[in-house]
């Protein structure tokens, strides 16, 4: 490592003057000479000096805004999963090659630098990177936002295998310093609970304090930037001296160690009364934390509050902020004096409402006494909203409402409180119609629209995926980045021998990477010309990661009795987290580590058939698996994803599907071309008539010879001879509690795989298909869909 910090001179003048800034932050913010700094010090030293150059468009952006008088969206989410954020905005602010050039005359590996960062714990899934994506496109575009959430100090967890089990342990990304984020002490909220009401006047009896953290978020090319705001939560008398002094040292530090809880975890478990009001208390916090920083926002400028739907479009990511319509209407009547009627009407023209699933379970509903308890004016507030939709609308079936059995109907709430209310895929949104919200859809027609998700492509394509991207460029010049649609100038070059030529070779350098990468990091080797074919999302039924280990089980079966045959080498990759207290997915989780176990180590199977599954998936895996994949696991039962954005991401990193047709899948089968997509399995209305039969998983199951023993390998303990009845519960609930209808799917995803084989085998023709995914999927750019949001839900003009 250079010494000297004039040493090994860089060649443009934007690095040079990059480089002063992070020798500047090196010796006065982090305390450290050249001689001394640890890659922690450079890492962090770089990041200050790229955040610099983030605040100026930030602020510029901020000024704008407020100087035009320009209308702002205001997005609720519980999850925002950004991410690493060091390449990110290094990429946006076109800084990538001068910073990599700054750290090399340092001595100093800018790739090593950008795997140090730590991934932000903010998020679980597809909610969090999809309002990340959004986030990121906002800015792109100029549409001034703010992003509201929660600081969580260990987010999900960090999950690690023992014997093949999911074990859950503290993420502790803020364990280190975070050199994106600026704490605002100023801006600090009052949030209320529990107490007692006199009337309509609330005493609460307990109070946290929010405290804002922002996070800048920068745009492609530098050319806006919105903030994130994340909330802490701090006790509002954080020490208690007196106890202190007579010795009763935890008890004096015990408001602040409650006050903490709320920012603490992301989803608690909430199988006790403690989580279920923990989750509550949570929601509550950041939503009322945002509201209060919205109307502060307005009124500062001198602005009736009446006029606040002119100037704010707030939107609910799901039912995690639903509670936003009864909390705005408090705050209007409570606080700015407005009556009843006028507050409801004001918080409504303000709200929309993202639906992001079909799953019962998923839609919230806090019982009565919890929900009483925990926020009583609250619950005068749902009555009133409750009574008066019921008035405005007498032929509103009896059992529909927000408050029924004693529950209080979260989705309901969102539904009525919201001036729109979306899916996320067309089939979805449909389904929403007519299964989720049918009476309310007949009640308020034109209310539900579809506005179809999209991911970002400077993240997931331009930045995770450089030689692809890089050829992207060479082919059809500069530009495509912030205009995806021109992804479909590839088109003619698809029947060019020499671009699929360079198309494949790009494919085999990522999966050359991804092959050194899962020997380090999972002890695995695979074959690179191996289909790499990956599975990654929540373990869920619904998802059906056990339809694929059962068919792999199957392949391992089929090479096993002719390990001579022609068989086309795969490498099963799966990644993904199961909910604490989620037994089912977590068996299935072990059932694929034991899976592996036997087929890695069975030299008859060789490199024919390998199963990886790497622990603690997250953004960055992400970015690393999707790039090298060749074929992308989409099997969810048909109905039953909202949109999926992980499908979106293989497609334009050009790995066509395997997949039913469900949530985005249709889409994409029809932007590429049922030529370009693997197809499998029964259609929404064919699993709601399948389901109407008590026996068709055992019907499906004495149907097929080889799912037979499937089943009865696992049953007999062959993937667990430690404990040959360790899956028992899993096989019997296969045969007799299939609701996800595994069995009845299983012989034709099988013969999909089938075909997956028979295409890769020819390579001409593997590499058009794949070629066409990435030339095809500029539609599912999230610029579009944050385009559609501002043009249908949130009448919100570009800056730019």
């Amino acid at each position: 490592m250079p010494s000297n910090p004039n040493a090994a001179a860089v060649p443009s003048l934007k690095a040079g003057a990059l480089r002063e800034d992070v020798l500047r932050h090196l010796t006065f913010t982090l305390g450290k000479d050249v001689d001394h700094a640890s890659r922690y010090d450079w890492r962090m030293a770089l990041s200050f000096a790229i955040r610099d150059h983030v605040v100026g468009p930030w602020f510029t952006s901020t000024r704008r805004t407020w100087a035009e008088g320009r209308k702002r969206v205001y997005y609720l989410s519980m999850e925002f999963l950004i991410g690493r954020i060091l390449e990110d905005a290094a990429m946006n602010l076109g800084l990538d090659q001068e910073a990599h050039d700054v750290m090399a005359s340092f001595g100093q590996d800018y790739r090593s630098l950008i795997e140090d960062e730590p991934d932000a714990a903010l998020g679980n899934g597809g909610l969090g990177r999809l309002a990340a994506c959004f986030m990121e496109s906002m800015a792109t575009i100029g549409c001034p936002a703010y992003g509201y959430g929660i600081r969580y100090e260990h987010g999900l967890f960090r999950q690690r295998f023992e014997s093949g089990y999911q074990v859950e342990t503290p993420e502790d990304w803020l364990s280190q310093s975070n050199p994106w984020e600026f704490a605002r002490p100023e801006a600090a909220y009052t949030i209320p609970f529990k107490g007692q009401m006199t009337g309509n006047v609330w005493t609460p009896g307990e109070t946290v304090i929010a405290s804002a953290y922002d996070m800048p978020v920068v745009g492609w090319q530098g050319k806006w930037a919105n903030t994130l705001r994340l909330w802490g939560a701090k006790a509002t008398t954080q020490f208690d001296l007196e106890r202190f002094n007579r010795g009763d040292y935890a008890a004096a530090a015990e408001p602040e160690a409650l006050a903490r809880t709320l920012s603490r975890v992301l989803y608690p478990d909430d199988t006790t009364y403690q989580g279920k009001e923990l989750r509550l208390k949570q929601e509550f916090f950041l939503t009322s934390a945002a509201l209060q920083d919205i109307l502060r926002r307005h009124t500062a400028a001198g602005l009736d509050v009446r006029a606040l739907p002119k100037y704010a479009a707030i939107q609910m990511n799901d039912t995690h902020p639903a509670i936003a319509g009864p909390e705005l209407i408090r705050l209007l009547v409570d606080q700015h004096g407005l009556d009843f009627d006028e507050a409801f009407k004001t918080a409504q023209a303000c709200l929309g409402y993202t639906n992001h699933t079909l799953l019962p379970e998923a839609l919230e509903k806090w019982a009565t006494f919890t929900f009483g308890t925990v926020l009583p004016r609250h619950m005068q507030i749902v009555e009133q909203i409750d009574s008066a939709h019921r008035r405005a609308h007498p032929n509103r079936p009896h059992y529909v409402g927000i408050v029924k059995h004693h529950e209080v109907r979260m989705g309901e709430l969102a539904f009525i409180t919201a001036h729109k209310v979306n899916g996320v895929s067309a089939l979805h949104s449909d389904l929403v119609k007519q299964n989720l919200f049918p009476e309310l859809n007949k009640l308020h027609p034109g209310r539900i629209i579809n506005q179809t998700n999209g991911v970002t492509p400077r993240r997931w394509l331009r930045m995770a995926n450089r030689p692809l991207a890089g050829l992207i460029t060479d082919t059809i010049g500069e530009g495509w980045e912030d205009h995806l649609d021109r992804l479909k100038e590839l088109e003619p070059h698809v029947n060019d021998a020499g671009f699929r030529d360079a198309f494949d070779a790009e494919k085999r350098k990522n999966k050359a990477e991804l092959t050194n990468w899962l020997a380090q990091d999972c002890g695995v080797k695979v074959n690179p010309d191996a289909i790499f074919d990956v599975q990654i999302k929540r373990i869920h039924e619904y998802k059906r990661q056990l339809l694929n280990i059962l068919e792999t089980i199957a392949q391992y079966q089929a090479i096993k009795a002719n390990p001579n045959g022609n068989w086309v080498p795969r490498v099963k990759i799966f990644g993904g987290k199961a909910a604490p207290g989620y037994f089912v997915a977590k068996e299935i989780i072990h059932l694929i580590n034991d899976v592996a176990s036997v087929v890695n180590n069975d030299p008859e199977v060789g490199e024919l058939l390998k199963v990886v599954y790497p622990a603690n998936y997250n953004v960055s895996m992400a970015e690393r698996l999707i790039p090298a994949s060749d074929l992308s696991e989409q099997i969810s039962t048909a109905g039953k994803e909202a949109s999926g954005t992980g499908n979106m991401k293989f497609m334009m990193n050009g790995a066509p599907t395997i997949g039913t047709l469900d949530g985005a899948n249709v889409e994409i089968l029809e932007h590429v071309g049922a030529d370009n997509f693997f197809l499998f399995g029964l259609t929404a209305a064919e699993v709601v008539t399948r389901r109407e039969n008590p026996d068709h998983a055992r019907e499906a199951i004495e149907a097929s010879p080889v799912l037979q023993g499937v089943l009865q390998a696992i049953a007999e303990g062959q993937f667990s001879p430690d404990q040959t009845d360790r899956y028992h519960d899993l096989v019997h609930r296969v045969w007799h509690h299939d609701y996800f209808l595994v069995a009845a799917d299983f012989d034709t995803y099988r013969a999909a795989q089938a075909d997956v084989d028979t295409a890769f085998a020819n390579r001409e023709h593997w590499v058009k298909m794949a070629a066409l995914n990435t030339a095809r999927s500029g539609f599912f750019s999230s610029d579009r869909t944050i385009r559609s949001y501002m043009a249908d839900i949130w009448s919100v003009e570009s800056a730019l």
